[in-house]
């Protein structure tokens, strides 16, 4: 792929990014690196410099916390066109990674140098008004993962994990504890108390909801399963 086609594909994923003035755009598509990354590899770690500004042209990249206990905290996921809010206050700040980003899947990332970001959020607003708006709707939602973990019960947090992802949620209990910050043995325990209830039917790396109205009831803290609160 040629640097037009990587320019076309990045404009296409991030559309503030169309429209650039002549000299910026050159400049955007003179320094713009295009990473190619397989499943499972890291794409920055806790406490390493900011070498650029990552955008997400195909595949997923997760993004998580390393905690005391050993375990990692799933704190979201950045999508072809998103920018990470942690690469933001990065590029932004001048300080190394809190966090980690690694490929959920086989992933295309274009990196953007940090003189060639301070431009774009200088002089080309619409990139501007994005960067801020993802980093504003991440940290809302950073916020609201903070007050599940420390007031919402376990269970609640569980069925709301569940949700949304269609009649088969494919998913390994390991990978739900993971993005739920707790440990494999309560995600088991109490999917099988959900299985029990007949909220779900468990099978082999997935998780059949079968009834997705008692799931909303439990994630709205209407109907209580089990006793764990966080871990």
């Amino acid at each position: 792929m040629n640097q037009d086609e990587v320019m076309q594909q990045l404009m296409r994923a991030m559309p503030s990014l169309n429209g650039l003035p002549v000299g910026l755009q050159e400049e955007v598509a003179h320094n713009l690196r295009l990473i190619r990354l397989p499943a499972g590899t890291p794409v920055f770690s806790e406490r390493d410099p900011c070498a650029g500004f990552p955008i997400v042209l195909s595949g997923r990249v997760r993004v998580s916390k390393a905690l005391e206990s050993g375990r990692e905290l799933a704190l979201y996921e950045v999508t072809p066109g998103e920018s990470c809010v942690i690469s933001t206050s990065c590029m932004i700040g001048a300080a190394p990674y809190g966090a980690r980003g690694e490929c959920a899947t086989d992933a295309e990332i274009a990196l953007i140098p940090r003189n060639t970001f301070d431009r774009l959020i200088a002089e080309h607003r619409p990139f501007r008004e994005e960067v801020l708006q993802v980093f504003a709707d991440r940290i809302l939602q950073l916020m609201e993962l903070v007050e599940s973990i420390g007031f919402m019960r376990l269970d609640r947090r569980l069925a709301a994990a569940l949700l949304g992802k269609g009649a088969r949620v494919a998913a390994s209990h390991q990978e739900i504890a993971e993005q739920l910050g707790v440990s494999r043995e309560s995600v088991s325990r109490l999917l099988k108390q959900f299985e029990q209830s007949g909220s779900v039917h468990l099978g082999r790396g997935a998780i059949e909801i079968a009834d997705a109205a008692a799931l909303r009831r439990i994630a709205a803290g209407e109907q209580i399963i089990g006793g764990d609160r966080s871990h």
